[in-house]
């Protein structure tokens, strides 16, 4: 009995050296997507601060393919020593697990962090298409099925899952063009490849404002400061079509609670900075949230519920 106590103290004296070492070497945040897109930018900031903060090189790794799975699995299967963090949106963590068979990560088990900030979701229409809102859009491709189109950045991404979801909830048949990442769907919106999208204030504010974009409402259940002029979709009458994309940190599963703290509440901190509020999250658009690792697992298994019930609505199978 005497060995195993001081086992037991000598695995915690262990934890605890580990804990207030960490990090002594460079810490990667693996981003499952391209370069450019929102959750890149937000961390990209977010790594510089800790950098300083640490003392240590703090980078941004874009590990993309396979709809973001890629990179998630990479960080799925790294040492749980805090050294391998993913930096994800939502569609990795509570979409895929209904959207391919042979998933090779279990979203369940991942350390959650915190969940950084959230954002609403813009339905957007290439200027050029004459519609100027959600009826309007409806109303356009039944009279023309088979001509008009949307895009996503991916199988399971927020845009799928609306257009799809509002496919089979009004009998519409827009044709489906995915991306490889939310910048060259961007490039497609604008020069007119695609008719329709999806997109946060981060990402499409600025074309918006440029007149390059048309907001034909936002998918929440409040207007965006940013742009009050556009309606909800709940005011527009098709309350059914929800939409938003939220930024989280995860780490790989077994992860110490030290490192958890150590990195949950540094992020945090900086994500409550009114400078780095100003410049790298309200002006694009964004809601900071800063959860404690509960909190971001108790929205996880929220959306889990949410995403698999417009999952099956919108007839999306598994592949």
């Amino acid at each position: 009995m005497g060995a195993f106590i001081a086992l037991a103290i000598s695995a915690g004296l262990a934890s605890a050296v580990h804990a207030q070492s960490y990090p002594s070497r460079l810490v990667r945040f693996v981003v499952p997507f391209p370069a450019g897109g929102g959750v890149d930018l937000v961390i990209r900031a977010a790594a510089q601060e800790l950098s300083s903060k640490w003392g240590t090189p703090v980078i941004v790794e874009n590990r993309v393919g396979a709809g973001g799975t890629v990179g998630t699995e990479a960080v799925f299967r790294a040492a749980p020593d805090g050294y391998t963090l993913l930096a994800t949106v939502n569609q990795t963590i509570t979409t895929a697990p209904y959207l391919f068979k042979s998933l090779q990560y279990d979203p369940s088990k991942f350390t959650p962090i915190t969940l950084m900030v959230q954002s609403d979701n813009f339905v957007l229409a290439h200027p050029a298409v004459p519609a100027n809102s959600l009826r309007e859009l409806v109303d356009l491709v039944k009279k023309q099925p088979k001509k008009w189109n949307y895009g996503s950045f991916g199988r399971g991404s927020q845009p799928q899952l609306l257009f799809e979801y509002l496919n089979s909830k009004e009998r519409l048949d827009l044709q489906h063009i995915p991306y490889n990442g939310i910048s060259p769907l961007l490039i497609a919106m604008i020069t007119g490849e695609v008719s329709f999208t999806t997109g946060s204030a981060g990402v499409a504010g600025e074309f918006l404002r440029a007149g390059k974009l048309r907001a034909l409402a936002i998918a929440g259940k409040k207007r965006s400061p940013q742009f009050p002029d556009v309606p909800t979709t709940e005011e527009a009458g098709f309350g059914y079509l929800q939409s938003s994309i939220w930024y989280a940190v995860f780490a790989p599963p077994g992860t110490s609670d030290e490192i958890v703290q150590k990195v949950g509440s540094d992020l945090r901190a900086i994500l409550k900075q009114p400078d780095f509020v100003e410049h790298q999250i309200t002006s694009k658009g964004l809601e900071v949230i800063a959860s404690t690792p509960q909190e971001l697992a108790d929205v996880v298994q929220q959306e889990n519920a949410s995403f698999k019930t417009m999952i099956e609505a919108a007839g999306i199978q598994p592949e």
